[in-house]
């Protein structure tokens, strides 16, 4: 028998280990449940003992005219956060629920507050009643200001306006079709437009606002954003 000759079935073998698939390492489980798996500080630390939330869109021409300083008014917004406020279906309202710190870094929700007084301010007052830590209230507050859509027909204002109260939340039911009449209420002051609120849950569906008192002027002023 010839030694170099190969037998068949050993030339077989060898052909079937180099062609043989290879296993792809299966992902550890651990570290699916950790990509599924939601933050603690997204989940109420404390119980939340009210109803709705409140979320107060200030005009800013109307603001900005008594705050001509604030860092809020630099760019000329149409619409700035003024705050999310716990709410109750009978028309109150908690406030100043605890005295728990702020925030560890302000300046991570200066997109929505530059001004850190403003920011403390709305901790103090409505975040400490909202059963979030800090980070978590002031990311809802976020999420749920740029969750609606400002209509185009007020950013691109030139000149000053009157509409009918009735008007102006058309237009938000019309640029945002998930809202509502009773998901709104608009406020005035001097028969100047001053805020639009929006009645949101706890997880930032839109829902009916309890009794909030609304603008009950025929029509209303609206100055342009510039």
């Amino acid at each position: 028998m010839d030694n170099k000759a190969i037998p068949a079935i050993i030339l077989l073998l060898l052909t079937l280990g180099c062609n043989a698939p290879q296993q792809t390492p299966s992902r550890p489980s651990s570290v699916v449940q950790q990509t599924q798996a939601k933050p603690d500080s997204l989940f109420p630390t404390t119980s939340q003992n009210f109803d709705y939330y409140l979320l107060n869109l200030s005009w800013s021409p109307e603001f900005c005219h008594s705050h001509p300083t604030a860092a809020e008014c630099a760019q000329h917004p149409a619409f700035i956060l003024h705050g999310l406020w716990p709410q109750n279906l009978n028309g109150t309202y908690p406030q100043n629920c605890s005295n728990a710190p702020g925030p560890r870094n302000p300046s991570q929700h200066s997109d929505i507050y530059p001004d850190p007084g403003l920011l403390k301010h709305e901790w103090r007052t409505h975040g400490t009643c909202s059963g979030l830590s800090p980070d978590a209230f002031f990311t809802l507050a976020s999420t749920a200001f740029h969750s609606i859509v400002i209509p185009p027909e007020l950013i691109q204002l030139t000149h000053q306006i009157s509409m009918p109260p009735e008007q102006i939340l058309a237009l938000f039911t019309a640029s945002n079709p998930n809202l509502s009449r009773e998901n709104l209420v608009l406020s005035c002051g001097n028969n100047y437009l001053t805020a639009v609120e929006v009645c949101l849950d706890k997880n930032l569906h839109p829902t009916a606002c309890g009794p909030i008192r609304s603008c009950r002027a025929n029509t209303v002023r609206v100055p342009p954003p510039q």
